[in-house]
């Protein structure tokens, strides 16, 4: 069956999802369009596609058993010299995140594995561009506020043209829905249902 490389990430909701994805494309960064924008639980993972049922089924139950927890974007950060990644800073919902990314990325389950460096949840809105473009993301989004209530997680596969498509929403078990608008210009997949599952290079 061979592999697939799939993501789990918490979607950035509308208006803020299309607004941050606008501006990470007008810094000069191609991959943009190709990327919703997110806060990253799981970064890009190889694995056989017959492990894709196992996969869901795990991530249903992880939703099934965590709340609902508030979220918080605040100024910006970067990786920089060690990455080259600016970043809008979680400042409130870094908790729920770390919890969540290690019920997902359990050493018991099908998405265990290592990290490159220890899990830091944020928003990626520039990466691997010219520094000056990089310079000029730290400073232009260095007041930028946004929150949300964070109701769910999503799974993402990335195609063989480097675009990130969703494969299902993941609500959890308190949520009173977990849809999240689709950011124009990103592609999802359209007949991915929404509702618990009965069968996301981090940036």
């Amino acid at each position: 069956m061979g592999t697939v490389t799939l993501g789990v990430s918490i979607a950035v909701p509308e208006p803020y999802g299309s607004q941050l994805q606008q501006l990470r494309a007008g810094f000069g960064d191609a991959a943009a369009h190709g990327i919703p924008t997110h806060i990253t639980l799981v970064p890009p993972t190889e694995v056989e596609a017959e492990r894709l049922p196992r996969i869901r089924a795990h991530l249903a139950r992880v939703a099934e058993t965590f709340g609902t927890f508030p979220m918080r974007l605040e100024g910006t950060g970067t990786f920089r010299p060690l990455s080259p990644v600016v970043f809008v800073r979680v400042a409130e919902g870094g908790e729920g995140c770390t919890s969540l990314q290690g019920l997902v990325r359990d050493p018991a389950g099908p998405l265990d594995r290592e990290l490159a460096f220890p899990y830091h949840p944020h928003v990626t809105v520039a990466h691997g561009i010219a520094d000056e473009a990089m310079d000029r993301a730290f400073a232009e989004l260095a007041d930028y506020r946004a929150a949300w209530d964070c109701t769910g997680f999503a799974l993402y596969e990335q195609g063989s043209d480097g675009v990130w498509r969703k494969l299902r929403e993941y609500p959890f078990g308190n949520a009173a829905t977990g849809a999240v608008p689709a950011q124009p210009g990103s592609p999802v997949d359209e007949a991915a249902g929404t509702a618990a599952d009965t069968a996301p290079r981090q940036s």
